[in-house]
Order: C-alpha cells, then structure tokens, then sequence
C-alpha cells in the first residue's frame, strides 16, 4: 500500500515488490524496507522526506522538478575551451578558472549545485519508468544502508562545469545505486571523494553521455564517473556506459588512498576517448566486460593496478587466489588494455561474493545490459 503525501491512502501495484535484493559490496543493504511506501506530494515533501531521520521507502510515481524551486544565480566563471559549436562553460568552482584566461559572468540554476542530503536507512524508488529527479543531485555524507533504484537523475546545468552532480558519496555504507538513467549533467553522474565511501554496488544503470555541451564539441559528455575516496568498496556490474569521449569511469586519485573494486558484465559503447582510468591508489579487478567501439579501453595509467584479462592464461592465473578462473573481456572495434595484467590485485578479492560469483561469459553481456539496464526494468 502506498500513501501520497502524509494524509490519503491509495491502492497502486508495487514496482517495489518486484525489486531484487543488493549484491556484491552492498549485500546486506535493506535501506527502509522495514517502512510503509509512501509517496510524496511535492519536491519540498521529497527533499523533506530524503533529509530526514525516519526510516523511509519513497515512491516517486512522477517528474519531481526542481529546477525552479530556488531561482537564478549569477557568478563568475571562465571559458575552458575554445572549440564551437556548444563548448561547456565553467562556474568558478574551487578556484577552477584560476589559470583561464577567458573569464565570464554566468546565470545559472541555482537548485542544481546544491543537493539532496539523504538520511540513513532510505529507499528512494521509481514506480515504472514514471521516477524523475530533474534539476537537483543527490547527495550521501557519512549515512549508511540506503538504496537508490529505478529513478532518473537529469538536467543539472549540463551547460557548466561544476553545474551539478547527479549523486555525490562523501563517506558512507551499505549503499545500492541500482537500475538509474543519469544524463545531462554538468560534471559528474556519480563522484565519490575523501571519506572512504564503503560496501557501494552501483549496478544496471544507464549512463547516457549524449550532450549538448561539451569540452571537445562531440556531443560527448566527459566527466563520467569518479570513485576517489581513501577507502571505497566498490561493485560495478551491469551497467551501460554510452557515449562519453573519458572518466568512465576514473578510480583512484593518489597512492595515499585506496579503491577496491570489482568490475564486471559492464557494456561499455561508443566511447571516442577514454573508458577506464586507473588511478593511484585503484586496485581494480576488470572481467568479462563487453567493449564495442571505444577508442581507448583504458589509459593504461601505471598509477592504478588492474588486472583484466583477455586470455585464457589470464584467466586461470585467478584460480589459486580467488578460488574460480577469471572471465575474459571482449573488444569489438576497440583499442586495447594496457597495464592490466596486475594479478597481485587478486589477493583483495577473496570475499564470497566475489569467489562465487556467476560472471557472464563476455559475449553474453551485450544482451543482458541493452534488456536490463536503466529504467522500468526491475
């Protein structure tokens, strides 16, 4: 049963009861399963419901718009690129335009640069394909056992760097982000940063890089992904990476932090710069992803470790330490992975859900993302 705002009851069919249970790093997660689903009757009911400190599972049935709720704001900024047409611009983030010589005065929507602080033990979840979160981000800050599922994230000042991110994760745990449609940002779907960002799937999503604005004028988005926290555990599976010319995704920031994670069944398209970036500090175990017409799989940055076999032999280096073979990638009309052949990362892949793990088979992948991921398909 749900209730729309605080007062009325309705009876509606549940997306929820359809929903699957968290996997991988965020097994165990539960968000506010153990509350009654209610819908909200307004973006400030929303916001109200996702900052506080009760235990909730949230329906969104509908567009919840925020992209007017606290007007216009005008700042400085800078012009990065000098490339036409529709280079994105920049809002003078920390400092960024500091070494830009082309400075501007910008107007932009002021809801999209600060998010929604969510509460601990939280379900936000779409009914159908009806979940739109436009015009505002979302944001995780030291909260814990919170699912996000089946909504889209859009409209973020996608014109301006530092525009707004669609979810932000400063420190954290037991965090499922699953089957979300990000687009239209202006800097990153996804950023986690500083405080370790811990027990995180991110899995059957679709992240859509096809942009107006962009640094290179292709029409793709660049800034991706980003997990640079100092202690994150991370699953990345299933998702769909389209369209995006680098950071998709970038791991790691330094050798003074660490970022565990497993990627895998990913179906990474149409990338005409970068996928993967391997940071100092990444530790990444890389299988049985499917590569179609990318440029560049991974910078092969000497930084990050990674270990993302091609071979068969590769493959069978993961039996003595993990328990099973590993799962080959496939690149169709790709480059290559360079400096992913780090098997010693293998010693930090020994929990159970790793070792047990079904990975698809490469070709398999493909399918299974196009039919799986993104919205309406829980």
């Amino acid at each position: 049963m749900y209730f729309l705002g605080s007062l009325a009851t309705i009876a509606l069919a549940s997306q929820g009861a359809l929903a699957a249970t968290a996997f991988g790093w965020a097994t165990g997660t539960t968000g506010g399963a153990a509350a009654a689903e209610a819908i909200p009757s307004s973006p400030q009911q929303l916001k109200q419901w996702l900052e506080d400190s009760t235990p909730r599972t949230i329906i969104l049935d509908k567009t919840y718009d925020f992209t007017n709720t606290e007007g216009d704001a005008t700042g400085p900024g800078c012009v990065p690129w000098s490339c036409s047409p529709n280079a994105q611009l920049a809002l003078d983030g920390p400092n960024w335009c500091a070494s830009t010589p082309t400075k501007g005065t910008f107007t932009y929507k002021k809801a999209a640069t600060t998010a929604i602080r969510l509460g601990s033990n939280k379900t936000l979840r779409g009914k159908g394909s009806a979940g739109w979160i436009k015009g505002k981000g979302l944001s995780i800050v030291g909260a814990t056992n919170i699912i996000i599922q089946n909504i889209r994230i859009s409209d973020l000042n996608q014109k301006y760097v530092w525009g707004g991110d669609a979810l932000t994760i400063w420190g954290g745990s037991r965090i499922w982000i699953d089957h979300n449609y990000f687009k239209d940002v202006g800097r990153q779907f996804i950023v986690t940063g500083f405080d370790p960002s811990t027990q995180v799937t991110i899995s059957n999503n679709y992240f859509d890089g096809r942009a107006t604005y962009t640094p290179f004028c292709d029409g793709y988005h660049y800034w991706g992904t980003i997990v640079s926290g100092k202690a994150d555990t991370v699953t990345f599976a299933y998702n769909y990476v389209y369209h995006a010319s680098g950071r998709a995704p970038k791991v790691g920031g330094d050798a003074s932090s660490s970022q565990t994670i497993h990627m895998y069944n990913n179906y990474f398209h149409d990338i005409n710069g970068h996928a993967l970036d391997a940071a100092g500090g990444a530790r990444i175990l890389f299988e049985g992803n499917y590569i179609e017409s990318v440029k560049t799989p991974s910078t092969g940055n000497a930084d990050g470790a990674v270990f993302a076999p091609t071979s068969s032999s590769m493959n069978a280096q993961c039996a003595s330490v993990i328990g099973r073979n590993c799962v080959s990638n496939t690149l169709v009309s790709s480059g290559s992975l360079p400096n992913a052949a780090n098997s010693r990362v293998l010693a930090d892949f020994k929990k159970s859900f790793v070792t047990s793990n079904k990975v698809l088979d490469a070709s398999a992948v493909k399918a299974h993302v196009l039919s799986n991921a993104g919205l309406g398909k829980i």
